[in-house]
């Protein structure tokens, strides 16, 4: 396939209505910090390019999960798959509860009666298209998703009086207050937790991602592979700052009206959708063109996360139940009823989020349940030639004081001075704690995925340094070309106990 709709497709799959619609929100409440997830992405894309990717593409693996195997062992392949799973089903949700969401404002419609219409569309032209389909509507879908953030931009910067004006407001309500380079890893907002959490996190959608490197595998060279991951970089920077100035520019909007505080919205992820409403509502079309955007960033995330983890799934766990003879026809079936499947369960777990606020939050939260297990593992094979509980205990720790109250985000500050309607408040107190809640439970979000990645390496080394032998070799091929170049010569390519796939 060519270059530029492989990479339009994986700009489109890793901009979903969370980079959409959260982040908007997020940083509507917190502030534009999240500006330096861009750093974030470049540090993800160099890695992807220099570190993961020459491995996988050497490799041309049908599952990436095949590559532990050959590195570690069976289990260790099973156990990944299975990380992959979980964290496919749950950011999944996600996808689908987002446009549900924004389509339930603009059209009073439940979301339990949109949310399985999206998976329903999304499923049908996965199983019938495969692999290209899901590219080639991609593509398509990408158009729709600038079309849509930057229609709301321009629509910001008419009615707030212009991007100085944004910017005045932005700053007198705290909102530009970036230069934060505080080391405390509890601090929400820091440059470094942002940049470091934020590699790490990304790092699983963008070099580890299954998803990413059936893509990277379909174009006809490495340096076409680079030149994808580069335009990925690139349309991916543009998006999310995009992203964060349509937050500011909300909050311009609303600096003297917060529509959270005086009731008008109920949950902060609905901002957007009510700006969308607010001041373009009386503009026949607009409201459908912004769903449709909406849409397209779901759809095109579901479709590959669909796609690809029937894929996995067949490969890691069904396979080796099937006779060597099973017919192409049998296999694409199981294919699509595991696609099924998949969606019908991320359709329950909606109703499960529709409880929760703050979406970018819980999406990193949970996600970093799995991803920092699993950067941690191809990053010890890949790097290192010779955690996933202990997230799960950071992240239930650190949910469970906030939903008791003994753990608060500090927001922005808000202000409803020029609000002509009634403002109906319900102030919770909270009795006041007799200690502190451990500080592992109150680190932030950011940086749940690092802090995993750091426990499987460091908990991995420690155990190969004490049971290694001496005849115990690696296949350079399993290596990082970056470190190849260091290994003796003697040792650069050594039998594996089973060979390579070509």
């Amino acid at each position: 396939m060519k270059v530029f709709p492989v990479a339009m497709s994986l700009i489109s799959s890793n901009i979903s209505g969370l980079t959409i619609m959260a982040v908007p929100a997020d940083i509507y409440r917190y502030g534009a910090n999240y500006i330096w997830t861009l750093i974030s992405i470049l540090i993800t894309s160099l890695g992807c390019i220099y570190i993961y990717m020459p491995v996988f593409l050497k490799l041309q693996l049908v599952s990436i999960y095949e590559y532990l195997e050959m590195r570690f062992d069976r289990k260790i392949r099973t156990f990944a798959s299975i990380l992959f799973t979980i964290q496919v089903l749950l950011f999944n949700s996600m996808v689908i509860y987002l446009p549900a969401l924004a389509f339930s404002h603009v059209t009073g419609l439940h979301v339990h009666m949109i949310a399985p219409v999206v998976c329903t569309i999304c499923v049908f032209y996965t199983t019938i298209g495969g692999l290209k389909a899901v590219v080639w509507s991609d593509t398509l879908q990408m158009s729709s998703i600038y079309f849509c953030l930057f229609m709301v931009f321009a629509l910001g910067i008419s009615v707030t009086g212009g991007f100085s004006q944004i910017i005045n407001e932005s700053y007198d309500g705290h909102r530009l207050d970036v230069l934060d380079f505080d080391l405390d890893p509890t601090n929400r907002n820091g440059f470094w937790a942002i940049v470091i959490g934020a590699s790490a996190y990304w790092m699983v959608d963008i070099s580890i991602h299954q998803g990413t490197m059936q893509r990277l595998m379909a174009v006809p060279t490495i340096d076409d592979s680079k030149k994808v991951v580069f335009l990925l970089c690139i349309g991916t920077m543009i998006i999310r700052a995009f992203s964060t100035l349509t937050g500011i520019m909300i909050y311009a909007k609303y600096s003297k009206c917060d529509p959270i505080s005086s009731g008008q919205v109920t949950r902060s992820d609905q901002i957007l959708p009510y700006f969308v409403m607010d001041v373009g509502g009386q503009i026949p079309g607009l409201p459908g063109l912004f769903i449709a955007g909406i849409f397209s960033g779901a759809l095109s995330s579901l479709s590959t996360a669909l796609n690809t983890l029937s894929a996995t799934f067949y490969t890691d766990f069904i396979s080796k139940w099937m006779p060597p003879t099973i017919t192409e026809k049998k296999k694409s079936n199981i294919l699509k009823l595991i696609v099924i499947v998949v969606g019908t369960i991320c359709t329950a777990l909606v109703f499960v989020l529709e409880k929760l606020d703050g979406i970018l939050e819980v999406v990193v939260s949970f996600g970093g349940i799995t991803s920092g297990s699993l950067v941690g593992i191809f990053t010890l094979g890949i790097l290192f030639p010779s955690g996933f509980l202990f997230n799960l205990w950071i992240i239930l720790g650190n949910k469970w004081y906030k939903y008791k109250g003994l753990i608060k985000d500090i927001q922005k500050p808000f202000s409803v001075e020029n609000c002509t309607m009634i403002v109906n408040t319900t102030l919770n107190f909270v009795d006041e704690a007799t200690e502190e809640p451990f500080v592992m439970y109150r680190i932030t979000f950011w940086y749940y995925t690092f802090f995993g990645t750091v426990v499987v390496v460091g908990v991995g080394l420690a155990i190969s340094l004490f049971t290694q032998t001496n005849d115990h070799h690696v296949n350079s091929d399993l290596l990082s070309p970056l470190i190849k170049r260091l290994l003796p010569k003697q040792e650069e390519v050594l039998p594996t106990q089973r060979p390579l796939l070509n």
